[in-house]
């Protein structure tokens, strides 16, 4: 039997996970990832200290796993996408990583965007204010200091990658999702960097490997500070969506993957791209298809948010009788439905998917609301966004998916399940491993070492756990609260700028 150990960088918690070659996951060890926001939107996480908990992570899943260092047979790391995390010229840590949440170059994103008909054959990608180049440029306006210290440029499992195994890469399909690819030759283009004004980052763009690539082993130091054995292969690895997306079993649009963690993200593989128009973003999916995504930092990132704001008390007195408030808050949802909640929430506190400055905010307070009608509107608001995004990528297929495949912190609710089915009206399924996107890597880990197909590798590791059928009740009454959210959303246009004029003013 060989094992395999995959470390999953998320922006919200980053875990160590080991599998065995059939897909069962043996052990696991977690923290959660240590955000920093000194500044209006601002989130960054110091790189030494993330470093410090994933090694101690990796050691503790082994442990955790019964298994011996000798056990495991490859690694690989998976990261959120986009963001950035920057090595000086002598190839050493020299400022903070930047998450996928960070908002301090929406203006300039908003810049590139009305220019993107001059780059969109080649990259078939719309412009974010956390991809790298992006971010480049903020930093070569507002801290040049940084900027000319530049010696790499890495996305967050690169950077994992790197510190076990000294090397300096780029895998293929996180580079594609930075807008770093031209798709018509899958290679960095010199027209890229022109277009964002860092011409001389061109020449500092790491060299590419593929998701299942052996790409090098654990080096002596790497070994000493995990407690694994030096010369342990390492794979390329993926960026979470395609991890998420293979550790799902989503292999074509016949079924639509779902990441429901601190990023609502709707993915599913297909042949040709989509139109500039749909306002859809490409990547590479790991046999280079398109994968076609739509996405936006509005999931269960706010959930947690919102409970620490409004159930700091009930938490309190929960961990003093070691129970969880997750626990507490799976039996509301099943004795409470579509009606209970009179409230409507917008899940925007780490940004939006309308492509303007609105916040998050309840609608429909009333004297006799109740905290617990506020969370319940927290869930439902989730699934809205959620739902806005799956509509537009619907809008681009002929048929719609026979299933949606979730995956993420919310699959841990079988009743939040059962509420995305019901509002998105598609059988929602999830798969036997709790942590798919280090199952996805540990997919990678298989076919690399047993030289097995992407098809073959799903088909041995990927098993369907449950299955949530929609509700034609709960599914009417959502569909109504629905078309309230769209008008409150429509109705606010006007506000937002305003709001966010108020903000910085008051600051």
């Amino acid at each position: 039997m060989k094992y395999f150990l995959s470390i999953d960088y998320g922006g919200t918690n980053t875990k160590a996970i080991v599998f065995d070659e059939e897909g069962r996951q043996l052990g696991q060890s977690a923290f959660s990832t240590k955000k920093i926001e000194e500044k209006a939107g601002y989130r960054e996480v110091d790189l030494k200290e993330t470093w410090q908990g994933i090694r101690q992570a990796m050691r503790q899943a082994v442990k955790n796993a019964q298994l011996k260092a000798e056990d495991i047979s490859a690694l690989a790391c998976i990261g959120h996408g986009k963001g950035l995390y920057l090595l000086d010229k002598n190839g050493q840590e020299f400022t903070r990583g930047i998450l996928s949440t960070d908002e301090r170059a929406v203006e300039l994103a908003q810049e590139f965007e009305e220019r993107l008909d001059e780059i969109w054959d080649l990259t078939h990608q719309h412009v974010a204010a956390v991809q790298n180049p992006v971010l480049l440029r903020w930093f070569k306006e507002y801290e040049p200091e940084i900027y000319q210290n530049i010696g790499a440029i890495l996305s967050a499992k690169d950077y994992v990658r790197f510190k076990l195994t000294g090397r300096i890469q780029q895998e293929i399909g996180d580079a594609s999702g930075n807008h770093w690819i031209n798709f018509q030759t899958g290679t960095y283009d010199k027209r890229i960097t022109a277009f964002f004004g860092i011409e001389e980052m061109y020449e500092l763009l790491a060299p590419q490997v593929d998701y299942a690539e052996l790409v090098g082993g654990l080096t002596q130091e790497a070994a000493a500070a995990t407690g694994l054995l030096a010369g342990t292969p390492v794979v390329g690895g993926l960026f979470d969506i395609d991890a998420c997306a293979i550790g799902s079993g989503v292999l074509d649009a016949s079924t639509f993957s779902v990441i429901s963690g601190t990023w609502n993200i709707n993915t599913y593989p297909s042949k040709t791209a989509v139109s500039q128009d749909s306002g859809l973003m490409h990547s590479y999916f790991p046999n280079r298809d398109f994968l076609i995504e739509a996405g936006s930092p509005t999931s269960a990132g706010n959930l947690d948010a919102m409970i620490k704001m409004l159930m700091m008390e009930e938490i309190q007195h929960l961990k003093d009788s070691n129970s969880s408030i997750y626990d507490v808050l799976e039996v509301f949802l099943q004795e409470t439905d579509a009606s209970y909640s009179k409230i409507l929430f917008f899940p925007f506190l780490y940004g939006n998917n309308i492509g303007r400055a609105a916040e998050a905010c309840f609608f429909g307070l009333t004297t006799q609301s109740s905290k617990s009608e506020m969370i319940r509107a927290v869930y439902e608001g989730i699934v809205y966004a959620h739902k806005q995004h799956i509509d537009d990528l619907l809008a681009t297929v002929e048929q719609r998916p026979r299933a949606l495949r979730l995956s993420g912190g919310a699959t841990n609710s079988p009743a939040w399940m059962q509420m995305f089915a019901d509002i998105l009206n598609i059988p929602v399924e999830t798969v036997e491993a709790p942590e798919l996107g280090g199952l996805g890597g540990a997919i990678a880990c298989l076919q690399a070492v047993d030289d097995l197909s992407l098809e073959e590798a799903v088909e041995k590791m990927v098993r369907v756990k449950e299955r949530f059928e929609p509700q034609a009740k709960e599914h009417e009454l959502y569909q109504r609260k629905y078309r309230v959210y769209q008008s409150l959303l429509a109705a606010m246009e006007p506000a937002w700028a305003e709001l966010c004029q108020l903000r910085m003013t008051l600051e």
